[in-house]
């Protein structure tokens, strides 16, 4: 039992070979591995298979990482792309309007030039106004502009656009101004017919496209197509501004009134910006203005010329005084015909004697 116990208890390692066995096997396997793979590569092939058969084993280990890589450069990507697609919307919107309002500058300056161009040669100076409250009723045709009395402007100043007459100021306040239309039914405005020269007034209808002639007898000369324009009375436009054409033209036997309607050549329906105009004065093409019944407008350093001498009575008799030259026009005026000058010498005075008066018979 003591001798069993003894060998039983004997270590493991004991039993395999010896450290000197074991060294010099994994020298000669070393040795055979080495002239192995210098003449027949078999080692190389064996790297290659051995790693071809841990590739999957690697790239199960390294997919998460990469996984986790991915997601963050995916999240990383989206995050610049959204930022950059809402950088583009931001600029693209910023190029939009800057497109509106260079269109809308384009449009404006191509409307100062036909206004600048539409204006009347007695106009002084103009100042463009924009559109910024509109009020077209059958009861009430008005807009409000941005112009005021701070811009020099007055009641009863002149509105005009590219094409005709617009208006004229109404109520002025610091910083905008009301401009009551044409075609008001309160306004009237003295016009004339171009073709005829015939004066009359055209009231506003209600309708930003006609005007009304209510004051044309039956047997005037007017026609469609007849061009209205400003007559100059009234003291506010110019004469020759366009005001209209004439569209409707009825005439009836029995009303001593023709019914006309006509076209005004501002589109007041569709303006934007209007332009207030300042006149000369001094001009003769100036609005003519009556105030307690003299005239406001023209040059009053004009002085009047001197009035001719009337004629004597004489003269106008055709007999000129003693001591008097005739000359021909008092001749002609006397007796229709020239004579030579003659000059009428005075007779020499006689001593008279009175007479005395005989006695009738009996």
């Amino acid at each position: 039992m003591a001798g069993f116990a003894t060998g039983a208890g004997r270590p493991l390692q004991g039993r395999g070979g010896s450290p000197g066995f074991r060294f010099a096997l994994y020298a000669i396997l070393s040795i055979a591995f080495m002239v192995l793979d210098q003449r027949f590569d078999w080692l190389e092939r064996a790297h290659s298979v051995m790693q071809a058969a841990t590739y999957p084993i690697e790239l199960a280990v390294s997919s998460p990482v990469a996984a986790w890589h991915w997601v963050q450069s995916s999240f990383a990507t989206r995050d610049s792309l959204e930022a950059e697609n809402r950088l583009l919307r931001t600029q693209l919107r910023d190029l939009e309007v800057r497109s509106m309002r260079y269109d809308a500058l384009a449009q404006q300056n191509a409307a100062l030039i036909g206004l600048r161009e539409s204006l009347p040669p007695v106009a002084s100076r103009w100042l463009p106004a924009e559109i910024v409250n509109i009020q077209l009723d059958s009861l009430r045709q008005r807009v409000l502009i941005d112009r005021g009395t701070v811009n020099g402007v007055t009641a009863s100043q002149a509105v005009l656009d590219d094409h005709g007459v617009v208006g004229q100021t109404m109520h002025v306040g610091p910083w905008s101004a009301q401009v009551i239309l044409i075609t008001d039914p309160e306004h009237a405005l003295p016009v004339s017919i171009a073709r005829t020269g015939l004066r009359t007034i055209a009231v506003g209808a209600g309708d930003s496209t006609s005007l009304g002639l209510p004051y044309l007898p039956a047997n005037a000369d007017v026609r469609v197509g007849d061009v209205l324009v400003t007559s100059g009375l009234g003291g506010v436009f110019p004469p020759g501004y366009p005001v209209a054409r004439i569209t409707e033209v009825h005439k009836d036997a029995v009303q001593p009134l023709a019914h006309v309607r006509a076209a005004p050549f501002a589109h007041i329906d569709t303006d934007s910006e209007v332009m207030l105009v300042w006149f000369r004065h001094d001009s003769p093409a100036a609005p003519l203005s009556e105030h307690n019944g003299e005239l406001t407008t023209g040059d009053r350093n004009i002085q009047p010329l001197p009035a001719p001498a009337k004629p004597t009575p004489a003269a106008q008799a055709g007999t000129a005084p003693k001591g008097a030259t005739a000359t021909p026009a008092a001749a002609k005026k006397a007796g229709g015909t020239t004579a030579p000058k003659t000059t009428v010498k005075p007779a020499a005075a006689k001593p008279t004697t009175a007479k005395k008066p005989e006695k009738p018979p009996t």
